[in-house]
């Protein structure tokens, strides 16, 4: 997929999403949303955020825990059903992201662009949150970002089926809404709700971490970059929100540090692992989280922003 064909698909999936969203309203005008509705919703919803927060992101980004080929193509396609992209580009894009955080080169800081004030500030987070999507011109070069991904034969097929996969991630919820009611109408709420409508939400969540997440919030530790954490958004980004915490440890598959930092993808690696599918989990070694921490206190006393 090309930047032209990206910039297209993006749009199109940022878009279409807000027209089922109207039209859902026409259609629960005057009735309740019946419970397979939102069932089908949740479960739709719960795959494809685990597909990106476990699999995109921990799983190929980073490398935080290894897994069984079957595990991993299951994720990798669960992923490519949210529709942010193949595996191979959103994992480049994120590689570079990791390596130039907020500095020049970093697809999608919220701190680069021009203006100055409300406006520019407004601009520069539109950028960040789905505008950098729509630069026909971006790329991030897989063999120079994530030549791993690109030498799998299974990463390669499932990025050349990308838009297949995204269409089937339509097709399963109305499937699943024809199943528990019997009905064309339920097939097709099912598909409204637990498609396009989790389409929107889902991916709206991720934009939401390149760009509230580099702009608001708490920032726990003292990173080059100024990523933040943003606690009202742990449960619907399943733990991605604890933002500055992984740029303080990237390889952690534990995003949520504190026992109170509820990160429901780090719930399902140690469900993995405890499964036994799931093995080499990194987690942030207790000595040199209270070393880290302890040097932000020292930072913080002599001027330093926390």
């Amino acid at each position: 997929m090309n930047g032209r064909q990206q910039r297209v698909f993006i749009l199109g999936t940022s878009l279409a999403p807000l027209a089922a969203a109207l039209a859902a309203m026409v259609v629960l005008w005057g009735r309740m949303l019946s419970w397979t509705d939102v069932v089908i919703f949740l479960i739709m919803y719960t795959i494809c955020s685990y597909g990106v927060t476990t699999g995109y992101h921990r799983l190929l980004t980073h490398e935080s825990f290894k897994t069984y080929a079957a595990v991993r193509l299951t994720l990798t396609v669960a992923g490519a059903m949210s529709g942010q992209g193949p595996p191979i580009t959103w994992v480049a894009h994120h590689r570079r992201h990791h390596r130039v955080s907020d500095k020049e080169g970093d697809p999608h800081s919220p701190h680069l662009g021009g203006g100055t004030g409300l406006r520019g500030a407004a601009k520069n987070l539109w950028h960040a949150h789905l505008g950098w999507q729509l630069d026909a011109g971006l790329t991030s070069e897989p063999m120079r970002y994530c030549p791993d991904l690109v030498r799998q034969k299974a990463m390669r097929r499932i990025s050349a089926w990308f838009v297949p996969i995204v269409l089937a991630g339509i097709l399963l919820p109305g499937l699943l809404g024809l199943l528990f009611t019997g009905t064309v109408t339920g097939a097709l709420t099912g598909a409204l709700w637990g498609g396009l409508a989790r389409l929107f939400l889902v991916n709206h969540m991720a934009y939401a971490v390149n760009s509230i997440c580099h702009y608001f919030g708490r920032r726990r530790f003292s990173t080059t970059d100024e990523s933040r954490n943003v606690i009202w958004l742990a449960i619907p980004s399943f733990g991605e929100t604890w933002h500055n915490n992984h740029h303080a440890f990237p390889k952690s598959a534990v995003h949520g540090l504190r026992w109170w930092e509820i990160d429901l993808s780090a719930a399902l690696i140690r469900l993995l692992e405890r499964l036994h599918l799931a093995w080499g989990v990194i987690r942030v070694d207790p000595q040199r989280l209270a070393m880290r921490e302890q040097g932000i206190s020292l930072v913080g006393e002599s001027g330093g922003s926390d």
